[in-house]
């Protein structure tokens, strides 16, 4: 008897399906196909334990599994739930009715429990874009999909539950994820929607109010950034700082954030889907995969995507091997990740803001009166480490000075994080309405036709740009990106007059692009300046 199951493999952070043949006939052994890697040829002998310790048998004949397609490779532990059911089903032990209407993943213990797996997010919005009734799939793992109300997803503990539902006998809604207890009880586990408590405040930060407005511009834009200053200048502060004026997400990136930590497994801490923007910081020393993405049987994210949508902090970055740096290029530019193998391709969104601190020699102390002790090529060969290209796409670059004794004993009134934070999303919310028709949200995402579009210079900008691109001897790059700049600080001077009047923010509140709005945006590119350590 052949029977079909249906389950899923994630390529990226889509899902697609994957069918289970189990036939049974005349023969011994029991085989499996289909280019299934280690962890699924070992799940006969998982399989065929936890039908044993439930009371089912094994028929004494062949029994024939395939994996289909054949020619796509699957990894996991997932096809367990799959490959018992259907053991099950074509011995004709139990009738399953609606086992092909439903999309089933977990791993089975050797006593007949069900265990989590990665990618449910991915797997439950597959099964409302197919048609699915529903989807099966292990209680830690549908807590991801809680939110998603487009399909059935039930939460299970054990074979004998995925039974119940299958077999359509009596009412199976107390197995739904929303009636799950660790649904209905939050403290029974962790939650996704923390707020943004723990991140440094900015009136916190004593002094760098020139650095603080830099980071509200690229908060403001979604822009690159890099801080460079003496040690304990603040850099690492504001960059942390940042985090608690970045506007909440939107339910398209939610899901997408949400997805990308699925497929890498770190999302089963918590119910629902990721609400705070991420903050990643590896450390410069990471190895490349880590940073990039990779692995051998299973391709998974890595710090670049699970960072998208949020902001990937870079500390030292000077220090870090030449290799790393020079992989921050494409995915800046492009805002997606693609890692490619000798038989797969996988691609992943990479659409993160970049905030690195350096200092500005080997010492540290350059520009703070006669503390440093390095040569001028000392200097300069600390700092070339950060490439052309890379300062191309690097829209901000700020300088941070020690505070002033003074300041920072006595203190000075600053702004909170929520007050520059109101003006963050007011300007976000310009730019949302301007690009309501475009495939982006952000002033930092937009390309050549949408600049001409949406920043016209008059001609005092046009000569005013023309100049500084000939005094600095700046790339096309940079000058667009000098236009993408002036456009979020215009959006900012807007969203400041409205935030002030208490108003709603719109597309008509932000005013033309100013020689002014040019010169503010010109003036964070110091490090295009030729004899900079002079």
């Amino acid at each position: 008897m052949l029977v079909k199951i249906f389950c899923a493999k994630c390529i990226g952070i889509e899902a697609v399906t994957v069918t289970v043949e189990v036939d049974i006939r005349s023969g011994i052994g029991i085989h499996l196909v289909g280019l299934g890697d280690t962890a699924v040829k070992e799940s006969l002998l998982r399989t065929v334990n936890a039908l044993q310790s439930l009371g089912f048998s094994i028929p004494g004949k062949k029994i024939v599994i395939n994996l289909a397609p054949a020619d796509l490779r699957k990894n996991g532990s997932g096809y367990d739930l799959p490959i018992a059911l259907g053991i099950i089903a074509a011995s004709d032990q139990r009738k399953l009715p609606l086992l092909g209407e439903y999309l089933l993943m977990g791993e089975l213990g050797l006593n007949g429990e069900v265990r989590e797996i990665t990618g449910a997010l991915a797997y439950a919005e597959m099964a409302a874009r197919q048609g699915f009734k529903g989807c099966i799939l292990p209680v830690q793992s549908a807590l991801e999909a809680v939110e998603f109300r487009d399909t059935s997803v039930y939460g299970i503990r054990t074979l004998d539950e995925a039974i119940r539902i299958l077999s359509g006998e009596g009412d199976s809604s107390d197995l739904l994820v929303w009636n799950a207890p660790e649904y209905l009880h939050p403290r029974l586990g962790l939650s996704n929607q923390e707020g943004v408590a723990g991140y440094m405040d900015f009136s916190e930060i004593v002094g760098q109010e020139q650095a603080k407005r830099g980071v509200e511009i690229a908060a403001g834009g979604c822009h690159n950034v890099i801080l460079i200053g003496s040690p304990g200048s603040g850099k690492s502060s504001l960059a942390k700082a940042m985090a608690a004026i970045l506007p909440p997400m939107s339910q398209e990136e939610s899901i997408q954030t949400s997805k990308i930590y699925s497929v890498a497994g770190r999302l089963h801490t918590g119910a629902g889907l990721i609400r705070q923007r991420p903050f990643r910081a590896p450390h410069y020393t990471a190895s490349l995969p880590a940073l990039v993405g990779g692995g051998s049987d299973t391709i998974l994210p890595g710090e670049m995507s699970l960072a998208h949508n949020g902001v990937l902090f870079i500390d030292e970055l000077c220090e870090a091997p030449k290799k790393m740096i020079e992989a921050l290029r494409a995915p800046m530019e492009d805002r997606r990740v693609v890692i490619s193998r000798l038989k797969s391709k996988v691609e992943y969104p990479a659409s993160f803001m970049l905030v690195a601190a350096t200092n500005p020699c080997p010492c540290g102390w350059y520009g703070e009166g006669d503390r440093c002790t390095c040569t001028p090529g000392r200097r300069e060969a600390y700092l070339s480490k950060l490439s052309g290209p890379l300062l191309d796409r690097v829209d901000l670059q700020l300088w941070l000075k020690s505070v002033n004794p003074r300041t920072l004993v006595r203190g000075a009134a600053s702004e909170s994080s929520a007050q520059v934070r109101a003006r963050v999303v007011a300007a976000r919310a310009i730019q949302a309405e301007r690009f309501r028709d475009e495939p982006i949200r952000v002033n930092a995402e937009m390309d050549n036709r949408m600049i001409k579009n949406y920043c016209p210079l008059d001609a005092r900008c046009q000569d005013y740009l023309e100049k500084v691109m000939t005094r600095l001897g700046l790339s096309a790059r940079a000058c667009t990106r000098i236009i993408r700049l002036a456009r979020t600080i215009a959006d900012l001077e807007a969203a400041a007059a409205v935030t002030a009047g208490g108003g709603s923010p719109g597309l008509a509140a932000a005013g033309p692009i100013t020689p002014a709005h040019l010169a503010e945006a010109a003036g964070y590119r110091f490090l295009d300046r030729k004899n900079l350590f002079d």
